[in-house]
């Protein structure tokens, strides 16, 4: 991995050392009204729409960093694109290669993987992490504290809860090579309750409901709300 580059500009500050800096690099491209908080950090290659808020501490266009090990090595785009009106709170990563569309919150501490596709007016919570691949819809309401392992797949209108768990790896770390990852699916409209877990390649179906702590084991179909460990179908 080259070393990083360095930054070649400096904002804020004004030459008061009261004043905290933020860090730009004058390969960034910012919109008008763009708000970058104190120790906030824009990489080159980012593309910052109108009024985005860049908030204390977080970071933008992250270079890619991977173990050894890693087979999540597809092709970065260089471009990390922010769309108009977004918020990025205190201490959130987005990683080179991510897009994310007009009028959402990443927030406080959220990470944001290469690739991550993200829908306009899409809440993303506290301490929430969006792995590598992910593509999330427009209006998703994901709350704090959640994983979204890589390559799910989150269609519009979609509420996830707090803590909930996507995984991706049926094999539990022992893939064979060239098998790949199989993140959940999970339809318009449908609702996660707080703490479930979705294993590897299950469905949920548009405006289905998985009650809280459910294990989803299978496809759950469209419409019906499923319980328990493992989850089952029952009436509503």
């Amino acid at each position: 991995m080259s070393p990083p580059e360095p930054f070649a500009d400096r904002v804020g500050g004004d030459g008061d050392p009261a004043e905290p800096p933020r860090f730009v690099d004058p390969r960034a491209r910012l919109g008008a009204s763009c708000e970058i908080g104190p120790f906030a950090v824009v990489h080159a290659g980012v593309e910052l729409g109108d009024r985005v808020v860049v908030q204390d501490g977080a970071t933008i266009g992250k270079p890619v960093a991977l173990g050894q090990r890693s087979r999540n090595r597809g092709e970065v785009p260089a471009r990390t694109r922010v769309g108009a009106g977004t918020v990025v709170g205190a201490g959130a990563v987005v990683v080179q290669g991510a897009t994310i569309g007009a009028g959402c919150v990443i927030g406080d501490q959220a990470h944001v993987r290469e690739r991550a596709r993200i829908g306009d007016g899409t809440v993303v919570g506290r301490g929430s992490a969006v792995d590598c691949d992910v593509v999330i819809g427009a209006r998703v309401r994901v709350q704090s504290n959640c994983y979204l392992a890589a390559t799910a797949v989150i269609e519009d209108d979609v509420f996830i809860g707090p803590g909930v768990t996507f995984t991706n790896d049926r094999t539990a770390g022992r893939r064979p090579p060239g098998e790949p990852l199989r993140g959940p699916l999970v339809r318009r409209g449908a609702r996660i309750g707080a703490g479930a877990v979705l294993l590897p390649g299950v469905t949920v179906g548009e405006d289905a409901f998985v009650a809280a702590g459910a294990v989803v084991t299978r496809d759950v179909p469209p419409g019906e709300l499923v319980v328990g460990t493992p989850a089952r179908v029952r009436a509503r």
